[in-house]
């Protein structure tokens, strides 16, 4: 909290060094900017007060959510624990925000209506979501706080598991989660001879790979990590992707907010500060160290 405190104060005197314009008049705030005071705890604009309201996906998984929570209503692992990537960056930006962690309450919501329009019973939503456009249109993104290349998951001994290049995956049959940016990619990157599967969760995808139904599926290279470590020992990693511009310039996760949600502004000093203060990339090296050495698939 010092630390975003540290930040608004130097917003403050920039904005009170720029209050006068040369003849004297006072300057009037932007239409929707954010003030040092509007970021204060109490004057947060937030889904109920005195609590920071945050939604995942009920069961989330490693090496996003990690460990358990006795007495929980979560299925493991539970993202009250505070341990895997996200749900320690949520806390970290709970505490720079000024929340304890028992003013921290998380609510669920399905991957597919964190960027649906409308409303939302929470103050923003964290899940590996991509920042696309399209969702844009929706909801409000923060700033990105991890940028995420797709990988190929196959079986061991699939007809996919020596690939090195994209020629070599044309005649593969693909899957992936229906909205997700791993769809995307093999439709629009990849663009295998055969149509993409499209499963209603990456849970169903899984379960076809293993059947043999699908010779790989693309996720993000974090999950992809976990699915081959604990969930399908018998598929590895064979490769990753560069991020393509004409796709998805830079793919990145961020928190989705309702549409135009001022919080949003607070939330993205509060990142802001993690950065500066190489608390996100220690948090990041603690939980997704993994990710580095991968093959690139080109």
């Amino acid at each position: 909290m010092r630390k975003l405190l540290a930040v608004l104060a130097v917003s403050a005197l920039v904005f009170a060094a720029c209050a006068e314009d040369d003849d004297g008049a006072e300057d009037q705030p932007t239409a929707g900017a954010t003030t040092a005071a509007s970021c204060e705890k109490d004057s947060l604009n937030l889904f109920e007060d005195g609590q920071l309201t945050i939604a995942a996906s009920n069961p989330v998984f490693p090496p996003w959510f990690q460990g358990s929570v006795a007495g929980s209503d979560w299925k493991d692992p539970s993202p009250e624990s505070g341990e895997g990537f996200e749900s320690a960056l949520a806390y970290a930006l709970a505490d720079e925000l000024g929340f304890t962690e028992d003013e921290v309450v998380w609510v669920e919501e399905g991957f597919n209506k964190t960027y649906a329009p409308g409303p939302k019973d929470y103050d923003f939503s964290i899940q590996e979501i991509s920042i696309t456009p399209k969702r844009a249109e929706a909801v409000t993104f923060s700033d990105g706080y991890y940028n995420a290349n797709q990988a190929l998951i196959a079986l061991d001994d699939g007809p996919l598991q020596d690939a090195e290049t994209l020629e070599e995956l044309q005649s593969a049959k693909l899957g992936a989660q229906i909205g997700t940016t791993g769809l995307t990619f093999i439709e629009e990157v990849i663009v295998p001879d055969d149509e993409a599967a499209v499963f209603d969760d990456t849970s169903a995808a899984k379960q076809a790979l293993e059947n043999g139904q699908i010779d790989g599926i693309v996720v993000d290279l974090p999950t992809a990590f976990f699915i081959t470590a604990v969930e399908i020992p018998k598929a590895e990693v064979v490769g990753q992707f560069e991020s393509t511009p004409d796709v998805v310039e830079e793919e990145q996760f961020g928190l989705t907010f309702e549409k135009d949600n001022p919080l949003v502004e607070c939330v993205n000093q509060a990142l802001t500060s993690l950065r500066d203060s190489g608390e996100l990339q220690a948090i990041q090296d603690e939980w997704l160290s993994e990710t580095v050495d991968v093959p690139v698939l080109g």
